[in-house]
């Protein structure tokens, strides 16, 4: 299961101890279901398979509260653990063994779990559903599970088998029997038949009576763990447990047992004759399924070996009646090991449970690993540990179609013998550390098949995985035992000459250098010096990396604030907003900030208003929130090269109806937006102009769409394929499992962007593992993978948590989603956040799943808070006149500006591309020949805001930019020259009040210009770049004046038609060869043309089907 902590047995549940915690939390809360209808399971046998399909079914069900369960054991004691037998010897107390206490089963929802001991069924009826006990009680089923388990095998047929003094190892019993016959024998020869595991441990278990003198094993074999084990490994454990006291005898066979005239045990006789003297033996040679209750009812059993036979969901011939555990025969084969029946019992209750929501599981063939101390002795085997003797039995490779038998190949069988076995073994032995390993590979040494070892048995738990999941080795087969070879050190960064930032061509050692020298000591400085991560943005995190790492070997502290507003790291002030409850930005620059009256900057602003929403989720349009944060944020939309925006609604987990089609469609049509399918399964519409925004909503909502947060530090998408859907090979409803998660973490938002993914299948189309949390569908429910992105440092994600039933998987996300935006730093995507966990994933799996921390509640609790304040931001939105007056682009006209010229490409309109070099004329220090005030606002237009508050205006052909900031108004001009975007007025205000500086922080690029004083226009971060400003003032009549040139003056040096992007200046045929080779290729068309002889090509089509030329002059009919 997918909890990793200790529980009070390894066969247990590891979710067991926790349920009656998860009851009385559930209790609490008031959310036990009740008044369920619900069926009745009648298990029979309270052994270790009972108990784990009880376990199982508790745990799935105490959320739903479906069944009621009835176990009926036959032994006086409540389930316990019969592989630690042994340990009996030492305590004598049988509830040490316990699985669970007697308050464990007690503590289950009322009703839900009730236990008859002592009591043997005796009787099933199939037809009126009902069993019979042997205390003459009739108990009615729905569901009913055979657990009966199995006995020890004894040799009726040898002579003196019913002898005093023989002894099977099987139950309490048997020991309780043995302990008090040991004490009338005190130092005599005591002898266990059978050399595997079972005989080791009855061995071990009378050396520790004390009573013998000495105990002997007898084995037919040639070594011990036959089944387990070759000759050179078993040989090996035969000297190790001599050398610990216990007399080995190979290669005997019991004859007849020997008895006195009282049919006392006096000895045995081996069958070449040979004897020896002894008073105790104990048989441990095997068992037998115990199927007689099946059979007496007429359910169909195997003949040969035994056992009720079960289908692969562990149905028998009977309806409503399973088997599980060492009674079921599956597929000829009954198991006496325990971990098989384990599995089965974990089938059936995930079938019971999860497979409404989830494939059926099928039990298959199972995992016959073992890993023991036996007398001491570490011994282990895995996979498929006797391939290279019995041949393959499930190779990952494919394999070769098999050829017809001819008298040739078989001539050849006889003369040179079988043909050799298609796997390789790697053998390393140690006599002096008594160390054996072997390990089987397929031929060509990519996949690991199985193994055993001796001695040293560390590596198990790494190599049992890497069989079972087939997964193909990344390392040579040698290193399994070597250990790899160690190259020399090269450094675990890049080297000097690698490109860190493409926007400014910024070379790692660019960086390394500037920090070395002294010129940066601030990852500010080095985005100054730069100009790495004032483009995209993208590189930050490995420009930070690097940057840290410099100053690490340089023994300088690397300080991890938000910024110089904050001598905190943004979990540190996480928590202090938390904590404090703070909610505005002025509680929170006031109690946590440098300078209480500081306006802030564009780093901490859109960090304080992440950490706001992440724990309040309020509209971030709102006049106190609205100034936190970027430009997307800002208008619900992502800002565009050309001043335009992408609009991206919801389409959760990639589904999305023809209907909602048609609207989309609509929308395109009517507003001339370009449309490109992303990569998260949605639909981006490209080119609305901000005034636009709010029809096209308009028209989304109102047709049952919402906003995909495309533009918000927030869950994006959860990508899938269609699992059991469609799909054949499906066996996990991957698209019903992520259009859930979507829909529950929509418009969360946290340190960065997250997405997720669902794959139904191990064949991954959804790509999970490359998410920041991702599920993959397995047999038992979803692996769930966490910390995986792309971008400019891709990192593979990795496993959290294995076979998480469908209902646990919210749970555990829930918890690590909230962990993560407690705890990142600004702008750290979950990749980087697990890599710079102490411990990493380890740690992680402790915190989430183990609640290491004692916070899992209250990270259930804070996601629980966030998904109840869910509302959609564009709806809310479209019902405020007030929100909706911040989407003209203008504040003083309803005239509309383009700052680019449209390009036609492949059937839709496109941006001209930006021109390579930025406006480096002198903006700031231009003459005007005179200047006069122009009133171009109101002052009502302007909220008093913390963080202050802009608006963008239009006199003649020039666009300006007017802001107020702690009740002065500051102005300059709209564009910002690095791109020659008209943006500035949506730009984030900072300020440093030690050396009174304020800016305006572009969105685009953060290109800094400063707004007041002698500096006003400079660029704080670009020497190359200025901008012009101008005096600003508001007066008594309620209007804003600017101090401006004359309109024709102005136009000619900031008019938009004079810096508006034209066509001609940046386009270039770049892929003019590429085209030429694709017109030469066969098949190839124009992209909006039809393959059909006559076909009428996109336009003409859909001109025609919207006319209603599909239909007739009615209208289509869909």
């Amino acid at each position: 299961m997918w909890a990793s902590s200790t529980s009070n047995s390894e066969w247990n549940d590891p979710e067991a101890n926790k349920l009656p915690e998860k009851v009385e939390q559930l209790k609490e809360k008031n959310e036990l279901p009740k008044d369920t209808k619900r069926k009745r399971v009648v298990v029979v046998g309270l052994g270790m398979v009972g108990i784990s399909f009880i376990e199982k079914l508790m745990k799935f069900d105490v959320k739903r509260r479906e069944y009621d369960v009835i176990v009926i054991g036959e032994e006086p004691h409540l389930a316990y653990n019969r592989v630690g037998l042994t340990s009996f010897f030492q305590h004598r107390e049988v509830e040490n063994l316990y699985l669970n206490p007697a308050s464990w089963y007690a503590s289950m929802p009322e009703g839900s779990l009730s236990y008859h001991l002592n009591t043997l069924v005796t009787a099933i009826d199939t037809e009126k559903k009902n069993v019979e006990t042997s205390k003459g009680d009739t108990v009615p089923y729905d569901i009913l599970v055979l657990a009966t388990g199995s006995d020890a095998l004894l040799p009726r047929h040898t002579p003196g088998h019913d002898a005093k003094g023989v002894f099977v190892y099987r139950t309490i019993e048997d020991l309780e029997k043995l302990i008090q016959f040991s004490a009338t024998k005190k130092g005599t020869t005591g002898a266990v038949v059978g050399g595997g595991l079972l005989g080791l441990e009855a061995a071990k278990a009378m050396m520790d009576l004390e009573e013998f003198s000495k105990v002997k094993l007898i084995e037919r074999n040639r070594w011990v763990l036959s089944r387990q084990l070759d000759g050179d490994a078993g040989s090996m454990v035969v000297e190790q447990v001599r050398a610990l006291g216990l007399d080995v005898l190979l290669s005997k066979r019991v004859g007849k047992i020997k008895v006195d005239e009282d049919n006392s045990v006096t000895g045995v006789t081996f069958e070449d004759g040979e004897s020896m003297d002894c008073t105790c033996i104990c048989f441990a040679i095997g068992i037998k399924a115990r199927d007689e209750l099946a059979r007496k009812a007429g359910i169909k059993c195997a003949d040969r070996g035994g056992g009720i036979i079960v289908n692969p969901d562990l149905s028998t011939s009977a309806a409503d009646v399973y088997a599980v555990g060492e009674c079921a025969s599956w597929d000829n084969q009954t198991f006496g090991l325990i971990a098989p029946g384990v599995e089965m019992a974990d089938v059936l209750a995930f079938n019971l449970t999860q497979a409404k929501a989830h494939s059926p599981r099928q039990f298959k063939s199972p995992d016959l690993s073992t890993k023991l101390k036996l007398l001491g002795v570490e011994v282990a085997s895995f996979g498929d540990f006797f391939a290279d003797r019995d041949g393959p039995k499930d190779a990952p490779t494919k394999r070769h179609p098999k050829k017809e038998d001819s008298a040739d190949s078989k001539m050849k069988g006889l003369t040179e013998g079988p043909p050799p076995s298609p796997v390789k073994a790697l053998t390393y032995k140690d006599p002096f550390q008594q160390i054996y390993k072997k390990y089987l590979f397929t031929m060509d040494g990519k996949y690991l098949l199985g193994g055993m070892m001796i001695g040293d048995t560390k590596d198990y738990v790494k190599l049992v995985p890497m069989v079972k999941n087939k997964k193909q080795l990344e390392v040579p087969p040698s290193e399994f035992i070597v250990g790899a070879s160690k190259g020399e050190d090269d450094g675990d960064d890049l080297e000097d000459d690698t490109q860190i930032c493409s926007c400014h061509n910024v070379l790692k050692g660019d960086v390394t250098k500037a920090v070395k020298d002294g010129t940066c000591k601030s990852i500010g400085d080095v985005k100054s010096c730069t100009k790495a991560g004032t483009g995209c943005g993208g590189c930050m995190p490995l420009v930070q990396t690097i940057f840290n790492k410099t100053m690490t070997s340089m023994g300088q502290e690397v300080k991890n604030h938000l910024c110089p507003h904050f001598e905190y790291s943004r979990a540190d002030l996480f928590n202090i907003i938390y904590v404090k409850k703070l909610q505005k930005f002025e509680e929170i620059m006031t109690q946590c900030g440098k300078d209480p009256e500081s306006l802030g900057c564009e780093a901490c602003k859109p960090a304080i208003g992440s950490i706001t929403a992440s724990l309040y989720n309020k509209h971030i349009l709102d006049d106190d929130r609205r100034g936190l944060q970027d430009t997307n944020d800002r208008f619900l939309a992502n800002i565009q090269r050309n001043g335009t925006f992408s609009v991206v609604p919801r389409m959760a987990g990639g589904e999305v109806t023809a209907d909602k089609l048609i609207i989309i469609g609509t929308v395109a049509k009517k507003y001339g937006l370009y449309c490109k399918v992303t990569g998260g399964q949605r639909i981006d519409l490209f080119g609305a102009k901000k005034h636009d925004l709010p029809g096209i909503w308009q028209m989304l909502v109102d047709g049952g769409m919402e906003s995909g947060h495309a533009y918000a530090k927030s869950l994006r998408t959860v990508k899938s394929c269609v699992g059991t859907s469609w799909c054949r090979f499906g066996i996990g409803d991957s698209v019903g499992m992520a259009v859930r998660l979507e829909e529950r973490y929509k418009s969360i938002r946290g340190p960065h962007k997250f997405k997720g993914g669902v794959s139904g299948c191990v064949r991954e189309c959804a790509e999970a593992q490359n998410k920041d949390f991702g599920l993959i569908a397995t047999e038992k429910g979803f692996n769930i993978f966490v910390g995986g992105n792309g971008g400019a440092k891709p990192r593979h994600s990795e496993l959290l948590a294995k076979d998480v039933p469908p209902d646990d998987v919210i749970t555990i996300l829930d918890r690590y989603l909230s962990f993560y935006i407690r705890t990142a730093d600004k702008l750290q995507r979950t990749a980087r956040w697990v890599e710079n966990l102490p411990g990493g994933i380890k740690y992680l799996r402790e915190v989430v799943l183990e609640d290491k921390l004692g916070i899992c509640a209250d990270l259930e609790q804070q996601m629980e808070d966030l998904v109840g304040a869910f509302f959609c931001e564009w709806t809310e939105t479209l019902k405020s006149p007030e929100r909706l007056k911040l989407f003209s682009q203008f504040g003083n006209t309803d005239e509309q500006q383009e700052s680019m010229d449209k390009v036609e490409d492949r059937g839709q309109q496109r941006p001209a591309f930006w021109p390579k070099d930025a406006v480096t004329e002198d903006f700031r220090g231009k003459q005007w020949t005179s200047l006069s005030w122009q009133p171009l606002a109101r002052s009502d237009q302007f909220a008093d805001t913390a963080t202050g508050t802009s608006l963008a205006v239009k006199r003649g052909d020039t666009q300006l930019a007017i802001f107020k900031v702690k009740g002065k108004y500051y102005a300059s001009q709209q564009m910002c020259p690095h791109k020659r975007a008209f943006v500035l007025s949506d730009g984030l205000i900072g300020d440093d009040n030690k050396t009174d500086k304020l800016w305006v922080s572009c969105p685009y690029h953060k290109r800094n210009y400063e707004l007041k004083g002698d500096s006003a226009g400079k660029c704080g971060n670009d020497e190359s770049v200025s901008i012009a400003t101008f005096p600003v003032e508001a007066r008594e009549d309620g209007l804003v004046y600017l101090k401006l040139p004359p309109v024709e003056e102005l136009d000619g040096v900031l008019g938009t038609s004079k810096w508006k992007i034209k066509k001609e200046e940046t386009e270039t045929d770049e892929f003019a060869a590429v085209d030429k080779k694709l017109k030469a290729m066969k098949g190839r068309k124009s992209f909006q043309a039809s393959h059909l002889p006559n076909g009428l090509g996109e336009k003409a089509k859909a001109e025609m089907i919207l006319s209603g030329g599909e239909k007739g002059a009615n209208g289509m009919d869909w």
